[in-house]
């Protein structure tokens, strides 16, 4: 039986945990099978596609475990991987509803003990088994305080929590209070580093705590972080109040990776020079001063008249690639070759994601790693 870490234990910081950087082994990748219509208008034929070539790569390194909801969505899911050429022995389905398949705002986060490990290019870490001391971290999810079916997604996160961890928690931003968090929120280097917007944690008027203490509070004590960069505001088109995975990525060796939009007449040129000056002699919790590496982005893509937030800074760092999204554009080779360079242990893989950004995410959001 799983067992959930009681408050009288301490918190995973006080306990000795922290949080793995995404480089870092994993065990599995948790997706959410493609369903809501509303959210790919005219486009959700082709996303589940998508899905089965994220699903082919990350096989090449790790189990994927696949939410559905049901036996004929299983069979709809297990026909269209394997046309598409997934290992499907090392694909684990689990039935369970969802109202999204954005599984890196729902599903929890894992917390490990012991040093951070700099690769998961190794033959013993790809398929190895589930580790015993994790902990999964569900915070609550409530559908971004923008939508109101979200139920079944916070539940598929709290039962991942309960079924795929040996141990669990709910960490709370007050006694008897629930926190919410997202995990395309934040990014983390796994030694300590966290990086995140004021705009969605704190100033928004869908903010997820009351102040920039009690956020940090927070994520020291159930994340293990000891360093938080906090940048000003999201990207152009983001419907989540600033999510930092759209524009801003930690990477191994003090590295951070940082969207750049030369044109001044475009509205993300502001926030993002903004994000860049408050990066300026940036310390990372190692004590090294940050190398913000510069990348490009994609020229605006608008669909029925939105623009959305296409970036290549949603890219998703699995043990066999790094999954990196692009839009049929010129600069996706150079996005490509930058991210191959910061992440040199592993080839950087491009997937096409301009239909999947309709629905207002692409590789990054639609993806959870399960560490070892």
């Amino acid at each position: 039986m799983k067992a959930r870490l009681s408050p009288s234990e301490g918190t995973p910081a006080s306990l000795g945990y922290r949080m793995p950087a995404e480089w870092e082994p994993h065990f599995s990748t948790i997706l959410a099978f493609p369903h809501h219509r509303t959210d790919f208008p005219r486009k959700l034929s082709a996303i589940p596609h998508t899905f089965a070539e994220m699903a082919r790569v990350l096989c090449q390194g790790e189990r994927v475990r696949l939410l559905v909801a049901d036996k004929r969505e299983q069979e709809r899911a297990q026909k269209i991987f394997e046309a598409a050429g997934v290992n499907m022995d090392r694909v684990d389905f689990l039935r369970q509803r969802t109202n999204r398949s954005w599984t890196r705002d729902s599903m929890p986060l894992w917390v490990t003990k012991g040093r951070a490990a700099r690769s998961a290019r190794s033959p013993k870490a790809a398929f190895a088994s589930e580790r015993s001391d994790a902990v999964a971290v569900k915070f609550r999810f409530n559908g971004w305080a923008r939508y109101r079916d979200h139920k079944w997604d916070d539940e598929a996160g709290r039962r991942v929590a309960r079924d795929c961890a040996p141990r669990y928690c709910h960490p709370e931003s007050e006694p008897g209070e629930l926190a919410v968090l997202e995990g395309g929120s934040i990014d983390v280097d796994g030694a300590g580093t966290l990086l995140t917007t004021s705009e969605c944690l704190v100033t928004s008027a869908r903010a997820r705590f009351k102040s920039q203490e009690q956020a940090e509070r927070v994520l020291s004590d159930w994340l293990g972080v000891k360093k938080i960069l906090w940048l000003p505001q999201g990207i152009i088109g983001d419907d989540t109040s600033g999510h930092v995975d759209d524009f801003a990525r930690l990477a191994p060796q003090g590295k951070l990776l940082l969207c750049e939009e030369t044109k001044k007449s475009d509205a993300n040129h502001a926030p993002l020079r903004a994000a860049r000056k408050a990066l300026q002699g940036a310390i990372d919790a190692r004590g090294r001063t940050l190398e913000v590496v510069r990348l490009p982005m994609p020229d605006p893509v608008f669909y029925a008249g939105d623009r959305l937030p296409a970036s290549y800074a949603n890219f998703y760092v699995a043990n066999a690639a790094v999954l990196v999204p692009t839009f049929n554009d010129a600069r996706d080779r150079d996005a490509l070759s930058i991210i191959q360079e910061c992440f040199p242990d592993r080839p950087a893989v491009g997937i096409y994601a301009r239909d999947l950004v309709v629905g207002l995410g692409t590789l990054h959001c639609s993806t959870m790693q399960q560490p070892l």
